[in-house]
């Protein structure tokens, strides 16, 4: 008969190997969650956090399995709890997210039968380890998803208390139900469609004082703009924003640019657009290049316009076919290394300079000679010359300018 704690011992083994595998779990639970779930479908910020939730609980119920601690000392991961309450707050169904939770619990199950599988175990211990495991993952998924229901049931409460609720409810329908005419958007939301709209997002990656953070947002947009914007708080990072006038407006481009670029927030804007429509697709433009913005990792202003970015975020929907085609395109150019960045840089000003050596040292700051060298080194590396396909290399440039180490090959 199999003894409990040689039993404990196998499972911790497999256990132990699965921990140094967490990356590459996460990613595949992730993959699993995004093709059975809705919920989790087209909100950047629900996944992001639906990733680091699955982390966290795997990395969780390892250490369960691997070091035998007592499931009742387990609190709920901070990131699954954060993950509930986004849930909470974007209006999505808890049943989705509980979903989420026996579909890892399926996956993770196979896992360990399959790290079992390997070692050629008798009959009797491979019961006793599958009954080991699946009586803690049981448990484990049993307790966390109690504290999960409490957690979204909480916050929901709270949420749909504030008056920015509301106004987020009636602003979705607006966005989503085509069917709605002017004048009935207009009396859900209590703003004027007629004229034209610039919508903003304008959101923080890291954890801030939220009226701190919304007025300062609220104050660039104002300043820009001449005029007090519609707002409507859909989370606790997220603002959305509408500046609308009679006529097509320009932006004061000193007020936005007097966002300080170490500042936690950052802005995303739509092209101006009239009418109902324009009120819809200036927000569906500000979203992308908030995505965009999202994937550079910081290599962007904080203030960005879609207009900017439109190429980047068009190419961003499919990033390992555009990440295959960057690197046929650029060929080693593609490389991720500080030494192919400059080289890269210097060719896209270049090319934008209408092939200049002298313009492109003056937007460089440096010597022509310097520029020179470059783009030959560039052509070098490349394999041909950069008129070779010259669009698709201007293209690709400007996609690894504004999307990062995303769209690069690794080292």
């Amino acid at each position: 008969m199999a003894s409990d704690a040689t039993t404990r011992q196998v499972v911790a083994q497999v256990a132990r190997e699965l921990d140094g595998q967490v990356t590459a779990l996460t990613a595949e639970l992730a993959a699993l969650f995004l093709e059975e779930i809705p919920a989790f479908q087209g909100d950047e910020a629900v996944r992001e956090l639906m990733a680091a939730s699955t982390s966290s609980n795997l990395s969780t119920i390892f250490d369960v399995l691997l070091h035998g601690l007592p499931l009742d000392r387990i609190d709920v991961p901070a990131a699954a709890a954060a993950y509930a309450r986004r849930f909470a707050q974007r209006d999505l169904p808890i049943e989705s997210l509980l979903r989420a939770y026996r579909l890892g619990q399926e996956r993770v199950t196979q896992w360990f039968l399959r790290g079992m599988g390997v070692r050629s175990l008798d009959a009797e211990m491979l019961l006793a380890c599958t009954q080991e495991i699946v009586s803690v993952l049981g448990r484990y998924i049993d307790q966390v998803s109690e504290h999960l229901i409490e957690i979204y049931e909480t916050e929901r409460k709270l949420w749909t208390q504030r008056t920015d609720a509301a106004r987020a409810i009636a602003l979705r329908t607006v966005l989503a139900d085509d069917t709605l005419d002017v004048s009935t958007a207009e009396a859900m939301i209590g703003y004027r469609m007629r004229g034209w709209h610039i919508a903003a997002v304008a959101w923080v990656e890291i954890d801030a004082h939220a009226p701190r953070w919304v007025d300062s947002a609220v104050g660039v947009l104002a300043a820009a703009s001449g005029c007090r914007p519609l707002t409507v708080l859909v989370d606790d990072h997220t603002l959305w924003a509408w500046l609308s006038s009679p006529s097509p407006m320009r932006l004061d481009d000193q007020a936005l640019d007097s966002l300080d670029a170490g500042s936690a927030l950052r802005i995303a804007l739509g092209e101006p657009a009239p009418g109902l429509a324009g009120f819809r697709s200036s927000h569906r433009e500000a979203l992308r290049a908030k995505t965009v913005a999202d994937m550079s990792g910081g290599l962007l202003s904080p203030v960005i316009s879609f207009a900017e970015v439109s190429i980047a975020a068009m190419l961003s929907e499919d990033l390992d076919a555009l990440r295959a085609w960057v690197a046929r395109t650029l060929g080693e150019l593609a490389r991720e290394d500080e030494a192919m960045a400059r080289l890269r840089e210097t060719v896209r000003v270049f090319l934008e300079t209408g092939g200049s050596f002298t313009d492109a040292a003056a937007r460089l700051h440096l010597h022509k000679n310097t520029v020179h060298y470059r783009v030959r080194k560039a052509e070098e590396i490349r394999g041909r010359p950069l008129g070779d396909g010259r669009l698709d290399v201007e293209v690709a440039l400007v996609a690894c300018q504004q999307l990062g180490p995303r769209v690069l090959a690794n080292r």
